[in-house]
């Protein structure tokens, strides 16, 4: 085929990217896979996923895309473990890696998932890792017949939420409001789990803690109630922020249109972005569903954009 030479370059990994390397390879591309410091994205670090066609009794995040990755090796996708610290665009494009190896690629899917939101709170840093955690199925474990809070509103709270009474003895879900934006199922699960608790109009001011020998530990937070002001101090053994994501598309500011959160935007009905020959798809552009089986075809949109776009310049010579 004549754009058998063509080399498409997939930044990230996770459904989105895995999905667009299956169908870019399959369209005899030269796929190379950018998989990142997360290689497999969010999905790495969740337990049962149980909403993904295809799997009638769940199966386990790490799991779901270590097959994902087989499935675009089988075709000839490569995966490269390393992180694109810059996008020089041109033609063709040009990625520099952490390592500072330069690839070139005639096109670039753009797949970098999103990252976890944090507070932003005094202490938040000094202690994360030390009693505060971003993802309950990475350190649930260590807090094994502990009392946690779990900060959010959200599904992302939920779900963290729901995870951590498989190991805490106590789970209280701390929201800035009386409302939520969960969907009613994940907050009705939580609302029936006899483990968790509700503190609402709640904000959390300060993470405090001690140090012993060089090692912190996270002893306490301040709270302040937001309907009052009240403040007050509460013992606690750890905090799980779970407050939504933020898109990982900082690489990309200046030269692909983004909306004010930096979601990249992607023109009506398809991956197209504002640069020719650059493609986006995945929580990178969705900030609507965000969902494992919305990234995926939206992975599978970016290769066939991608393909239809190389042969459209191949006849343009």
């Amino acid at each position: 085929m004549e754009d058998a030479s063509k080399r498409i370059a997939i930044i990230g990994s996770g459904p989105a990217g895995f999905t667009a390397a299956l169908y870019a390879s399959r369209a005899n591309l030269d796929v190379m896979v950018f998989e990142g410091d997360r290689p497999g994205g969010q999905l790495t670090i969740t337990t049962d996923v149980e909403n993904y066609p295809g799997f009638p009794d769940g199966i386990m995040g790490p799991e779901m895309m270590e097959v994902f990755r087989k499935q675009v090796h089988r075709f000839g996708a490569k995966s490269i473990y390393e992180t694109i610290t810059s996008l020089e665009y041109g033609e063709p494009f040009t990625l520099v890696s952490d390592r500072g190896t330069r690839y070139q690629a005639d096109a670039v899917i753009v797949a970098t998932g999103a990252s976890a939101k944090l507070l932003g709170a005094p202490g938040e840093d000094e202690y994360m890792g030390y009693g505060i955690s971003a993802c309950a199925t990475c350190d649930g474990f260590f807090f094994r017949e502990k009392d946690v809070l779990v900060v959010g509103g959200g599904d992302t709270a939920m779900e963290e939420a729901l995870f951590l009474t498989k190991h805490c003895k106590s789970v209280t879900i701390v929201n800035r409001t009386q409302n939520f934006r969960a969907s009613k199922i994940m907050l009705q699960r939580a609302q029936k789990n006899a483990k968790i608790s509700f503190l609402l109009d709640t904000v959390i001011d300060e993470f405090v803690g001690t140090t012993e020998n060089k090692i912190k530990n996270l002893t306490s937070v301040k709270m302040r109630n937001t309907a009052n002001g009240e403040q007050w101090v509460k013992e606690i053994d750890g905090v799980f922020i779970g407050i939504g994501h933020r898109p990982n598309t900082d690489l990309f500011a200046g030269k692909l249109d983004m909306d004010e959160v930096g979601y990249i935007k992607t023109k009506a009905d398809c991956s197209y972005t504002n640069v020719p020959g650059v493609f986006a798809c995945g929580d990178a552009q969705d900030a609507v569903y965000r969902q494992a089986v919305t990234a995926a075809g939206s992975g599978c949109m970016a290769a066939i954009d991608a393909e239809r776009w190389l042969e459209q310049q191949a006849h343009a010579d």
